[in-house]
This record gives C-alpha cells, structure tokens and sequence, in this order.
C-alpha cells in the first residue's frame, strides 16, 4: 500500500537526519557559547557563535516544516489509498457477509481502525527513523563531547525497554477492547436512527438508550483503562529520566571539582540529555504503538481476509461483443448459503427467452429470491449451471455480466443526490435526454418537475419529498436508461398501496417490452398475464404453467391464490379494458351504503379494517 510513496518516505527521513544533524550542532554550539562567551563574559565572543546558532535554527525550521508536512502528506496519503482498498473489497463481498456484521461496526473498522494501522506502517516508520538517526547523532555528540558521561548515560537506557515490555501486553488487549466498543456504539446509533420511527412509535427511548449506555460503558471502561496505562508508563519514564539525569549531574560536578571538566561541557551535555532521551523513550513507545495498532489491524484483516463469493474469470471464454439475445437457463442447479446445511434452491431447471414473461412465486423462504442471487452472480451454484444464451455466467466478467442483467430490488434504492443523479446511475455518462426520455417512460416526468428543482431536487433514502410509489417509479426509469435484455423484478409491488400499485403498472408494461423478463413476487394479481409462472417450495419447482391450468389443478398455486382472495380474471399486466385490474378482492369492499363504515371487511378473519 506504500507502493509510490516510499520516495516520499525517504524524503521524510532525510529531512530528520537534517534535522538531527542540525540541532546537534547547536547543541554544540551552546558549549562553546557557554565557556567562550557566559564564562568569561566576552561580548565580543558571543557574536559569532549567536549568529551561527540563529543561522542554523533558521534552516532547521525550515527543514522541520518541508518534513513534518511532507510527513502528514504520506500519512493521509497512505490512509486514503488504504480506506479506498478496504471499502473496495467491501463491495465485492457477498450480501450474507453484511447480514452478519453490523453496520456500524463496519464503519468503524473503515474509519478508526484504518487510522490505527497509519499509525502503525506509516507515523510509526517515521517515527521510527526519526527517532532512530536522532539518538545516534545525539549519542554520537555525547560520546565525543564526555564519553565517560555518555558510557553512564546508556547503562541506564535498557529500564526505558523494560518499562515498554511490561506495558505492551496490556495495552493491546484494552486497544482491542476500545476498537470493539467504539464499532459497538455506532452500531446502536446507527441502528437507532434507521429506526427512530420504529423507536417513537413503540416508546423505546429508554430502551434504546439502556443499549447506547451498555455499550457505551464498554468504552468508557476501555477508555480510561488505556489512558491509565499510558499514565502509568508515562510517569515511570519520567521517574527513570530523572534517575538519568541526576547521575549524569553528579558525575559532572564530581569532574569539574577535579577539574577534568568545563561548566559549559556539563550545561551541553545536559541539553544533549534532554534531546536524547525523548527519541530513545520514541523507540521503546514504538513497541506500544505497534500493539494497540495490531488492534486495529486484527480487525480490518478479519475482513480483508474474507474472500468475495464469486470473482471474474481468469480467462473469459471468447464471445462476442455485441448485446445478447437474452435467453436465461437454468440447469439443475442447487445451492446452499456459506454457513448452512439446508439447500436454498435444489435442482432447479427452466428457461425464460427473449420476450416471455416468467412469473416466480410461492410460499415465504421457498428460495424466490435465492434466484435473483444466482442470476446477478451474487453467488455462484453448488452445482449445476446458469447460463446466458448458452454460456455459464461465471465466463463473463461481472462488469459485463451486469450491463446485462438488470435488477429491479424489492427495496427501492435511493442514492443520497439529485434526481437526475438518481436516474443516471443506471447508466453513467447518460444525456440528459436519455434521462428524460426514461423518466417519461417510466410516467415519473410529470411528479419530478412538479419538485421545487426539478431533476436537480435533492433526494435520500429516508426523503418525504417522495412517495413509495414514486420511488419505485424512479427506479424502473434507472432500468429503462439501463436498457439491458433481461430483467429481474424481485417483488416490484412490495410495500405499495393499490393506488401505487396501479400506477407502476403500465411503466412495467413498457419497461418488460421485447426483454426476457423474471419477476419474483408473492402479488398473485400480476400472474395472470404471464407467459408462464413457477411455483417455488422448499427450493424446488412443484408446480409450472398458466394461471388458468394452476387454478385448475387445485395445488400449492390454488392454495397461495386462495389465501390471498386473489378474485381477478385478467391480470393487472394486462392491457387497460374493462376488469383490467382489480385493486381489492371482488365482494370485500364494504360501502357505507350497506350501512358499513367506509372500508373493506377483511373476509377471513370477519373484521372491518
């Protein structure tokens, strides 16, 4: 992840063995300053040294400035490029790998612990020649300038490692905990706050904030457990920094006493001390940062270690390159999710060609929209194949693959931008035409230039700018603009009155023209129109046909049509006539003319609602 900026990293390291060098030669120049000019007090002495000195403070501001910038720029450099690795990985991965992670705590890997691991392969490699090439400058000029002093200087040094040694194993395991906590916490927040009509509707204030202050808790706990450790380490190198000190100090005034030694020579030798000493204490901190670094990195391996269900081919079977027919085959196809012993779908065989409308429906759990997943390539079959005009989906790049395949997803998704940006990520790089020309193909024009902007207004996924069925509606214009050959529809009608419903209709109606469709839904009002419908239990067909030959046959499909008091004769896909769509079952609605409150009587369990 250093890969071009590992020059820029020499170039942080040759500004500190600039500066090291530099501040050394202070250092030395304050002894001569100290005997030559305080000592004696010779003004004309003080002259020469002080412009020196000035003259090297100078450069060595300079010099600290270009590194220490150049540093935090390879630091966020690194960060940035490392984020941008994990968060693209993160999207490779499959959807059951997000429903067992919570959101939050993925956010928090992808923030704080990134940072954590900076800490560690880049401030820590600064840091480390930093304080590396200091302390040898420094010991160097100690040596040269009281080498018994010096000798007595480093016999003392191993009790800072020590000091670290006894530290490093507790400060991993309270960075651990922090890291965890801290991805708990913005786990409730987040969890929270997508639910915060959820949590007002059912009074769960306090219990919402009992589960934010139990994790919470665990922070804090963590939290100040690191901050104590840190003191305590912090302290007792002061503690042996003094015991350092205080031997050299009696050594030199042993020495001057014998006059084998100048008070300049002690004064020099004290500052070498106090810019030595930090870089050496840096060198046994690095071993601490390095542990509650791991933390972090011991998190964001966990995921970078979890490998993407499915992956390009490494040698794409030649094909060519213009629009396929669209002809979608499965063949005994059964598949069972990571981490599960039943089989979601088991061998599963049909095929759907260019123009037809296939109908999947059946029971909840059955393995409808298992299917979708293995259509998209969101996984690959345990055995079997599916196939695209008669080549395994698994020989096209994914890229490719999904240019495709569109998918109509149960949930509506809304990007967190303009509508207009909303539309064209179907397919970027649209003209604004293409953009209006689907929006009107899909009958949304006329609500979004009713919007205070227009295309330009400004939606997210919790907007009340819009409605369901108009979300929806923006979402078939993004397939239109897609315009791929086949279409996947996974509940289209889910969550959507029968007013919205209606209305989604005939954009449905134009959006599935001349392309192999596959609509998933429970909604048996749609099946009617189909060309043809799977009934799906269990993983396995039980039953395929028209919607006259189901009914007929008196099976699972009469039974779900039944359940649902399902009363049309002509499917709402069909063309608008009379009986076109039925909105509500036939002999439900109860009028106030028959003395009734206004409504439908919910037949099956004998109640008005």
């Amino acid at each position: 992840m250093t890969k071009g900026l590992r020059q820029w990293l020499v170039g942080v390291w040759l500004c500190t063995v600039l500066g090291a060098l530099a501040e050394t030669a202070a250092i030395l120049l304050f002894s001569g300053l100290t005997d030559n000019a305080l000592q004696k007090g010779s003004l004309d002495a003080f002259w020469t040294p002080a412009v020196q000195w000035l003259g090297i403070a100078v450069v060595g501001a300079a010099i600290g400035y270009a590194g220490g910038s150049l540093a935090v720029w390879v630091s966020e450099r690194f960060v940035m490029r490392l984020r941008e690795h994990v968060f693209d990985h993160v999207q490779k991965l499959p959807p059951h790998f997000f429903q067992r992670h919570r959101q939050g705590d993925l956010l928090s890997r992808l923030t704080g612990d990134v940072e954590a691991i900076e800490q560690m392969a880049v401030s820590g490699l600064v840091g480390t020649a930093s304080a590396l090439f200091s302390a040898v400058f420094y010991a160097a000029a100690a040596f040269w300038l009281r080498w018994d002093l010096a000798a007595a200087t480093f016999v003392l040094a191993p009790l800072f490692w020590l000091a670290a040694k006894k530290f490093s194993a507790g400060v991993r395991s309270v960075a651990r905990e922090g890291r965890v906590a801290d991805g708990a916490v913005t786990s409730v927040v987040e969890e929270s706050l997508g639910n915060l009509v959820l949590t007002q509707a059912y009074g769960r204030q306090d219990a919402e904030r009992r589960r934010l202050s139990q994790e919470a808790t665990a922070w804090f706990r963590a939290a100040v457990r690191s901050a104590r450790l840190n003191q305590a380490y912090g302290q007792l190198v002061q503690v042996i920094e003094t015991v350092c000190v205080l031997a050299v100090i009696g050594i030199g005034v042993w020495e001057i006493s014998e006059g084998q030694m100048t008070l300049g020579q002690l004064l020099a030798f004290a500052a070498l001390l106090s810019y030595l000493y930090p870089p050496i204490r840096s060198l046994a901190q690095l071993g601490l940062l390095i542990t509650a670094a791991t933390a972090g990195a011991e998190r964001l391996a966990e995921i970078l270690d979890t490998r993407p269900a499915v992956a390009d081919p490494t040698s794409p079977t030649p094909r060519e390159t213009g629009r396929p027919d669209g002809v979608i085959e499965m063949r005994d196809v059964s598949f069972r999710y990571p981490g599960t012993q039943a089989a979601a779908v088991e061998a599963l065989s049909f095929t759907v060609n260019p123009g037809e409308l296939v109908i999947i429906t059946g029971p909840s759990g059955a393995g409808k929209s298992t299917i979708s997943k293995l259509l998209l390539r969101f996984y690959d079959p345990d055995s079997g194949a599916v196939l695209l005009d008669g080549t395994p989906l698994h020989d096209f790049p994914l890229d490719r693959l999904r240019e495709y395949i569109t998918l109509l997803p149960q949930e509506t998704l809304v990007l967190h931008d303009t509508v207009r940006a909303n539309i064209a990520c179907g397919r970027p790089g649209a003209s604004d035409q293409a953009i209006v020309d689907a929006a009107k193909a899909a009958d949304a024009h006329d609500f979004i230039t009713a919007l205070p902007q227009g295309y330009d207004t400004q939606v997210d996924p919790n907007s009340s700018r819009l409605s369901g069925g108009q979300l929806q509606r923006l979402a078939i214009a993004r397939a239109v603009l897609r315009d791929a050959p086949v279409l996947v529809l996974d509940e289209p009608t889910t969550g959507l009155d029968a007013i919205a419903t209606r209305r989604i209709i005939e954009p449905l109606r134009r959006l599935m023209t001349g392309r192999t469709t596959i609509m998933i839904t429970h909604d048996l009002t749609l099946t009617p129109d189909a060309d043809r419908i799977l009934v799906i239990d269990h993983g396995e067909i039980v039953e395929t046909g028209r919607h006259e030959d189901l009914i007929n046959r008196g099976g699972t499909y009469t039974r779900l049509h039944g359940s649902q008091g399902a009363g049309v004769t002509e499917g709402a896909l069909a063309e608008p006539g009379v009986g076109a769509y039925a909105p509500f079952p036939p002999g439900v609605y109860t009028g106030q003319a028959q003395g009734e409150p206004y409504g439908w009587t919910d037949s099956w369990a004998g109640r008005a609602s």
